[in-house]
């Protein structure tokens, strides 16, 4: 079958233009599938990897419906994209920016880390495309300073991590305020999520939509895990890591905000030049970093699951996971930010004995096994665990039950059951006086005594015939 491309697949001379300039000729599977089920009109849900061009699918085909139809209001947004993180935000505003360079569409975005009041302004203006992230962009909802009730496309990109982020509820009550006779592409690594069953039945509002799940051939990573003892042993084979890749772009990821920083000022002292990413740090402060990186003013970035999703930045050759992932999707959006667009890429997974079972549960999820290597000199003390079930997990070491011995002739004796005793079974009995040493002993027919005292005698009553 012979090769589609750009040319068959979009007609606006404008958008054409952007696609030669930027190089763009043959479109990926994704695209090919995408694209035509876009401008057909039908409502979409695609399943496809990271580093797929889920980007393109989505934008070329929707400003192509912008340029081609009119609008339905006179003012309003007419495509609005949800996304989950300001990074990935702000990079689907630049590949927007440059397929309206050569006509009259205009792109704002809605994002934390910015003022109300300038994001407001921007509103103004009125722009046709509208980036955002659901927290944001559900604020101005209730601030009644966006409208949507001309929206012609709605699209969710990446709609299992705003999930995963908690960003549900939001998403439904932008769905709510968006006009409902609209078109609605939702984009996603996966389709199977329960919560995500329900967002969807919500989004097509009992309207027929297509599934699209792209089947590719997987990046081409080399997946290697390195054994070692403690975190002072990961900040020797970070560092020594580094040396061998000498110029190369490295993503490390931590898991948390703390952990990147110190991480930052490990490899500064170390004389490396360095960004850091966290959700710390302001909107400018995050864009500077990741401008630093891109243009290769740093050569490494630290960054937390904040930069999983999305980041594309060109030539990225490894990936180190100083903590592992905590889920196997999230490994995977870890190392997708290499090998990208066909290229070879090298992930490294930094395991301890806590990290293990974790790294065993990933391998099993993901249908891969990690390949072992060492770095010279720096070889862990720790080499695995001793035993492993059949899922590839540490075995434990089982607790012998108290009492619990084997007896002779092969068969186990019972232990001896203890006699329960309850404390209303137990007779209350105070002390007793006991006589004191010297003291003479009391006679036979003494009045007993009761609690050490004798009873009161009774005084004897006279009879008045005594004294006649």
């Amino acid at each position: 079958m012979a090769e589609q491309s750009f040319e068959l697949l979009i007609e606006p001379a404008s958008l054409q233009r952007v696609l030669t300039e930027q190089g763009l000729s043959q479109p990926t599977p994704v695209q090919l599938q995408a694209i035509p089920a876009v401008l057909a009109g039908k409502n979409l849900l695609v399943s496809a990897k990271t580093g797929s061009g889920k980007t393109v699918a989505f934008l070329l085909p929707a400003i192509q419906q912008l340029l081609e139809n009119k609008p339905r209001q006179p003012f309003g947004a007419r495509l609005l994209i949800l996304t989950p993180t300001r990074e990935l935000a702000r990079q689907i505003l630049k590949i927007a920016q440059d397929f309206t360079r050569y006509n009259d569409l205009s792109v704002g975005m809605i994002a934390g880390g910015e003022e109300l009041k300038y994001q407001k302004s921007m509103l103004r203006k009125d722009p046709e495309i509208i980036v955002a992230t659901p927290g944001r962009l559900a604020e101005h909802i209730a601030h009644r300073s966006v409208d949507f009730s001309g929206l012609e496309v709605l699209v969710l990109d990446e709609a299992d991590r705003m999930l995963d982020m908690g960003q549900g509820e939001d998403v439904l009550n932008i769905v709510t305020a968006c006009n409902e006779d609209r078109q609605n592409l939702l984009f996603s690594a996966t389709l199977e999520l329960t919560g995500l069953k329900h967002l969807v039945k919500q989004l097509m509002h009992e309207q027929p939509y297509e599934r699209l799940e792209i089947a590719e051939a997987p990046n081409r990573i080399q997946q290697q895990f390195i054994l070692s003892d403690d975190v002072k042993h990961k900040e020797k084979l970070l560092v020594a890591l580094l040396a061998q890749s000498k110029d190369a772009k490295v993503v490390v990821f931590t898991n948390t905000k703390l952990k990147a920083g110190q991480l930052d000022g490990l490899l500064r002292y170390n004389k490396y030049r360095v960004s850091a990413l966290h959700g710390d740090m302001t909107q400018d402060e995050r864009k500077r970093s990741l401008d630093f990186f891109r243009q290769q003013k740093t050569q490494v970035l630290v960054a937390t699951d904040v930069a999983a999703r999305g980041l594309d930045i060109d030539d990225i050759e490894l990936v180190i996971n100083f903590d592992m992932a905590h889920s196997g999707d999230e490994y995977t959006h870890r190392i997708g930010r290499t090998g990208r667009a066909g290229r070879e890429g090298r992930a490294v997974s930094l395991v301890t004995a806590v990290d293990w079972n974790l790294m065993s549960s990933i391998e099993r999820y993901l249908k891969v096994r990690f390949e072992k290597t060492q770095v010279p000199g720096l070889v862990a003390s720790y080499q695995g665990p001793a035993k492993l079930k059949s899922s590839g997990k540490a075995a434990g070491v089982k607790k012998k039950k108290p009492g619990a011995s084997a007896s002779s002739g092969g068969g186990s004796k019972k232990p001896l059951e203890k006699a329960k005793v309850r404390d209303r079974d137990k007779k209350n009995i105070g002390k007793r006086r006991t006589a004191v040493d010297g003291a003479a002993p009391r006679p036979e027919n003494s009045a007993p005594v009761i609690d050490g005292f004798a009873p009161l005698k009774r005084k004897a009553v006279r009879d008045p015939g005594d004294d006649a």
